[in-house]
Formats: structure tokens, sequence, C-alpha cells
């Protein structure tokens, strides 16, 4: 009976968990436990041990990338709480407010947060688009979704990306190339964005500042510097690291999130700088319950993720083994590509994620240097699909830290962007035929 529930397909497997992630979190609706009982049912499932279990988890909770990871959510929480505290982040909504109306300030707002590539970031986001909501007409699933989907719309194609990044490195391409190839993905989900979330938001007007003060309204580019200054660090450190690896190629790999913990701290500086407050307004920040919650799911996730990538005993990955029972049940080659991203980002909830576990194999299918054409139509039928299974993910960071946020249903909050996401498949399978058509 044992050996016959673990020689089931692969995909099964990973499907079998993320159900059960999502009716513990229904029932429980603590999320903390329902992604840790699908860790556990995926590592039991995959035929690890109980101490190789152990290891895996403490590996990836050891790592220095968690570390990192778990130190941005308490900054990006520091940060956003320190906004609130000082004002900037009220003036902020008020300033975009002033300059279009509430359904177009709760899409800018989180596109504009999406600027930054950090982890969970729409947990920052997420009291701006609560902000723009003054007479309390919206939902807090369409909150949530909105927040989600918007936040978003730059990691086609916007290079500051880790997965991004690492789809360049994969793929082979220019980065020019690579960011005129996801242009027209960004507008696809704008469009999908607006049809089905956006045209559900009370249009409302631009908000009317005070006449009495108007005149004394903050500078808007004051008002983002902070958000400035995490770009400016994130762009300014690589940069200098990847020329200073280009001499000394000896020097070892910076950590990819150690521009952002830098970026962030630099803006708590600044922050500080030009709306200072006092120790027990910091004290509150600091010792944020939210943010020790946060950094908790996020770790679980993380723990999550590793068992995905885990090596079983035979050497293979989840993944791969999806890739091959797809090729032993006769699954067409141009399904495979749409289908093995789609899985992965759905099991992952990362960009990196699908990327690295599906882009290799997609891109060996195509054997050594494939024509140009061949080789942007595939990347965008790959990207599109795996993006559109990572936003959809039950495990993704930033649609869990929402959720919890606007106190919805992670569930429910899936099921509301499925309209959106369609249009992205079909937009991304279209794109592709059209730029296979191009290449002959």
């Amino acid at each position: 009976m044992l050996e016959a529930i673990l020689s089931v397909p692969v995909i099964v497997k990973v499907f079998g968990a993320l159900f059960l992630m999502l009716a513990v979190n229904r029932f429980c609706r603590h999320l903390i436990v329902s992604v840790a009982l699908g860790a556990l049912a995926l590592g039991l499932w995959s035929g690890h041990s109980g101490g190789a279990m152990f290891d895996i988890a403490w590996t990836r909770l050891s790592s220095a990338g968690t570390l990192f990871l778990m130190l941005i959510v308490f900054q990006v929480i520091w940060l956003s709480s320190q906004m609130s505290a000082t004002g900037i982040m009220g003036d902020l909504v008020d300033a975009v407010r002033a300059r279009v109306s509430q359904r177009a300030a709760v899409a800018v707002l989180p596109a504009v947060i999406g600027l930054l590539p950090m982890p969970g970031g729409a947990l920052f986001s997420a009291p701006l688009v609560d902000s723009c909501d003054t007479d309390g007409t919206m939902s807090a699933g369409l909150k949530t979704q909105t927040n989600h989907w918007f936040r978003h719309m730059w990691e086609y194609w916007w290079p500051l990306y880790p997965g991004v990044l690492l789809a360049l490195e994969i793929t082979g391409l220019e980065v020019w190339q690579f960011m005129l190839l996801g242009v027209p993905l960004s507008l696809c989900g704008l469009a999908a964005g607006y049809v089905f979330l956006l045209r559900r938001v009370p249009p409302g007007g631009r908000a009317e500042p005070a006449e009495a003060h108007s005149e004394a309204r903050p500078n808007f580019f004051a008002l983002v510097l902070p958000i400035v200054v995490v770009i400016g660090c994130y762009a300014a450190i690589g940069l200098s690291y990847a020329a200073v690896r280009l001499a000394l190629p000896e020097v070892p790999a910076l950590n990819r999130y150690v521009p952002m913990v830098v970026g962030l701290f630099g803006a708590m500086l600044v922050l500080q700088r030009q709306r200072p407050i006092g120790g027990k307004q910091w004290r509150d920040v600091l010792l944020s319950k939210r943010a020790l919650n946060m950094a908790a799911i996020v770790a679980t996730v993380s723990v999550y993720g590793a068992f995905i990538e885990a090596k079983l005993a035979d050497g293979g990955s989840l993944v791969e083994h999806m890739r091959l029972e797809m090729a032993d049940w006769g699954i067409p080659m141009m399904v495979v590509i749409m289908l093995v991203p789609m899985v992965a980002g759905l099991a992952t909830g990362l960009s990196v994620g699908f990327v690295g576990a599906s882009f290799p194999i997609v891109i060996s299918l195509l054997g050594e240097q494939p024509p140009l054409g061949v080789l942007l139509s595939t990347t965008v039928l790959a990207y599109g699909f795996g993006f559109v299974g990572m936003l959809l993910s039950p495990v993704h960071v930033c649609l869990i830290v929402a959720s919890e946020y606007f106190k919805t249903q992670v569930l429910r909050n899936v099921a509301g962007l499925l309209k959106p996401a369609a249009v992205m498949l079909a937009g991304s399978l279209l794109y592709h035929l059209v730029l296979r058509w191009i290449g002959g």
C-alpha cells in the first residue's frame, strides 16, 4: 500500500500537497500551519526520511539567502511602519490621489512599489492601497487582488528582478532583447488587470487638497525618495560589484539580497533625516509583532521551496521528473514548454524558482544554438506561463502576506485572479505564435 502511494506520478504529489495546504488554510486559517503541513506532506510523499527532511529544512533555514530574506521582510515592515508613523505614506497617497482618480491610484501605487525587487513587496504596497479606499467602498478581496496583480507588472522584463537575471543567463539573450520581449506581456497584464480588476473599483475623483495648505504640499520626489534610495542602492551596488568581478574574477559572488538590505537601511536613514521620529515610535516600529509573524511565514515557505528543489533518491528533482512524466505520456513539446514552467511556478511561487527549475529543461528541448526566432518565441511562451503559475501560487509570498494583511483567504484571491490570468495565458500563446510566424 505504501509503495503504491509513493509511486504515484510526481505531478499528483505536487498538486496533492498544494491542495492539502489550501484545505488546511481554509479551515484553520493559520498560514504557517497550512504551509508547514503542505511541506511535510510533500517531503514524505517524495520518499524523504525524517532525518533527510530535517537536513533539507535546516540547510534552507540556516542558509545566508533565507536569513537575508527574513531580514528584508523585517526591513520592509519597518520601513512601511516608519513611513506611516512619519505621515509620509499618507502624503504619498494624497499626492497620487491629487493627480489621478481612486481607480488609477490603486494600480499606480503598487506598480511604483513593484519597481523594488523585494520579496513580499506586496506587503509594502498593501497599506498604500488600503489608504486609497477612503470611503470604504472596496472589498478586502478586491484590494488584495489589485495590489498583488499590479505589484508584479514590471517583473516580465525589469532587469533588477532575480528571475529576469536568471532567465537572461539561461537563454543567453541580451538585456535589451529580453526587456523588449517582455514589454508586450506587461501591456497585456495591464489590460487584463484593468478589465477584470480596476473596473470593479469605484472611479472616484481626484482628491481635492485643502486650499489653505495646497501651496505647502510636499514635493512628490521627496515623498518617493525612500523608494528611489532603495532602487538606486540596488542598482549601484549590483553594477559596481559586477564591474569588480569583471576585473577580478576570483572575487566571490555577492549574495543577491545584500543590495536590497543596504538599500532598505539607507531608505530608513534618509526618511529619519527627512522626518525624524522619537524613541517610543522607533520602539513600536522595531518591535512589531506583524514583522515577526511575516518573517515566520516566509521562512516556512522557504522550507517548502527546499523540498521542491531537493534531490530525490535517484538524483533527479521533482520538476525534472514532471518533465519526464509528460514526455512518457506523449504530451507534445509545445505543451511541455507551457506546462513545466507553469507547474514550477505554482509549486515554487517565485519567478527565480520557476525559471531556475524549468528553463534549463525548456531551453534544452530546443537543441544547441537554436535560431533567434525560435529562442525568442519559446522564451515568451515559457516565461508567460511560468509567470502566471507563480502569480496564482498559494505559496507566493506576496499573495500570502497581502492576504494576511487584508485578512482574506488565499484560495478566494486565487479564484479572483483566474480571469486576468487566463487573458495572460492566451496573450502569451498568441505572442508566441506571432513571433514564431515572423521568425519563420
